[in-house]
């Protein structure tokens, strides 16, 4: 008797976190269930990271409720005789609900946390300016334990969607150093800015031939920076400023290219004969020829 009077696609008495979703097809339930944990499911969890109060949205971290798979799980018919009578005399049938994480989509929330509440470490870089090389210190910052705030968040989530309440969850932090750190800047300063601004460098076609001189304070910085590049530091040409300071002193001469045509010199040819050059602190040595083909 109780089969055939409880023969709906959720079978009536079914319960999720308390709510019932039972007496009707698979798709009336599902709807009833978004409805029900809209909120558990969708506002902001409160997170306290080094003393502030920061909001994460469920969605943006990736945790959810899955509501079709929950339901699913809960259709069909039940012969289990203790549920079968207890549907008659209005018993109810409590199914867990079941959530869904992207790992991936959490890790990076948590990650970016220290930006919201200012502790992002400083790279350490190097400035030119003014043909004057100097070294400039990062600073560490500070982060989320992501290892541990992981799964401290999933279980508020999930305690949230049981009790109802939106209790913060107090995430550990932890230092993050730069990635560009202070042995970096010291090599950069060492291998590439000092010798670089250490004096005029010369670019010549050939012995005697046409020829340009740059010097750290007139014209080097102008063109020649350092950027982070995978946690290094690297010399930058910025090969329009370049191009307007050699401006004609290169006309008519040629380079024969490995494919065999013959065209007129670029800056990226100049800066393939500065490149040397630079690293040398002898006056003598400071001359880079181009590579004519």
């Amino acid at each position: 008797a109780g089969l055939l009077l409880n023969q709906h696609e959720v079978p009536t008495g079914t319960t999720v976190l308390g709510n019932d979703i039972g007496g009707g097809s698979t798709q009336q339930a599902i709807a009833k269930l978004d409805t029900a944990l809209a909120e558990p499911a969708q506002a902001d969890m409160t997170l306290v990271v080094g003393g502030g109060e920061v909001p994460l949205k469920p969605s943006v971290a990736g945790l959810s409720i899955d509501t079709e798979t929950t339901v699913r799980g809960a259709s069909g018919t039940d012969y289990n005789p203790v549920s079968v009578i207890g549907s008659l005399f209005g018993g109810s049938r409590e199914v867990e609900p079941v959530y869904s994480v992207d790992e991936e989509k959490l890790t990076a929330a948590l990650a970016d946390l220290a930006v919201d509440f200012g502790g992002a470490p400083t790279d350490g870089s190097v400035s030119l300016a003014g043909g004057v090389p100097e070294a400039v210190y990062g600073e560490p910052g500070a982060g989320v334990d992501v290892e541990s705030a992981a799964p401290a968040v999933q279980e508020a989530f999930r305690q949230r969607a049981v009790s109802g309440d939106n209790v913060p969850v107090e995430l550990e932090t932890t230092t993050v150093d730069p990635a560009i750190d202070d042995a970096e800047v010291d090599r950069a300063m060492a291998e590439f800015a000092e010798p670089a601004m250490s004096g005029t460098v010369t670019v010549a076609a050939a012995p005697g031939g046409a020829a340009i001189q740059f010097s750290p304070e007139n014209s080097l910085h102008r063109f020649i920076s350092m950027e982070a590049v995978d946690g290094k530091l690297v010399d930058r040409y910025d090969l329009e400023e370049l191009e307007t300071l050699y401006g004609g002193t290169f006309v008519g001469v040629q380079v024969t290219r490995g494919d065999g045509s013959v065209t007129a010199v670029t800056p990226e040819d100049v800066v393939g004969a500065l490149r040397q050059a630079l690293l040398e602190t002898d006056p003598e040595q400071r001359i880079g020829y181009l590579d004519l083909g």
